[in-house]
């Protein structure tokens, strides 16, 4: 278990359980076609993005008591953020180093426009763009930790300045999203 020091990291603990899983299979004790399905599911991208999502929620999270009503705190923030993107992408982390010459991405959207914050702009050669985990038309869900859904424009460009070394984004891939506030502005 991480303590409130050491960041949490469950990727270890799923490819040891992916190995146990293994000798199970060839010990024989149990039938091979739920153990596959369940290395399956282990081995996921789906699996690998709650796993982000849960581990960057836990470092974030805010919560006074023991690691267990942390990772019951976390556990239920996790199941929100996910059910919240129903019909959409699932989110995923991103970080990115904050060097001299920005991040290498545009946003646009907020709360004054009525619609969430997107990434509308990766620089071509930029910090984003060398990266390759971010693409025009992901939605910002949060900056380091601090939710940017439902605020101001200005609010995730100040978070975003703010960011020292690196910076964490949470976001999800909803492009028609992004296509529709772009037709609506165009009028």
């Amino acid at each position: 278990m991480a303590t409130m020091t050491e960041p949490l990291c469950l990727e270890r603990d799923v490819c040891r359980v992916i190995e146990l899983l293994d000798r199970l299979q060839r010990s024989g004790e149990l039938p091979p076609p739920k153990l596959q399905a369940l290395q399956r599911v282990l081995q996921s991208k789906f699996c690998a993005a709650i796993r982000e999502v849960y581990e960057q929620l836990y470092d974030t999270l805010d919560i006074v008591g023991g690691p267990e009503v942390r990772a019951q705190a976390t556990a239920k923030a996790t199941v929100a953020a996910f059910a919240a993107s129903e019909g959409h992408a699932h989110p995923r982390v991103v970080e990115l180093p904050k060097t001299e010459e920005g991040l290498g991405f545009n946003i646009m959207g907020g709360k004054e426009q009525n619609s969430p914050i997107y990434i509308s702009r990766v620089i071509p050669g930029g910090v984003a763009d060398r990266q390759g985990g971010l693409k025009r038309g992901d939605q910002l869900l949060s900056v380091n930790g601090v939710s940017v859904e439902g605020e101001h424009h200005e609010k995730a460009v100040e978070l975003l300045k703010a960011a020292q070394g690196s910076v964490k984004l949470v976001v999800r891939y909803t492009p028609k999203v992004l296509e529709e506030m772009e037709a609506r502005l165009r009028r």
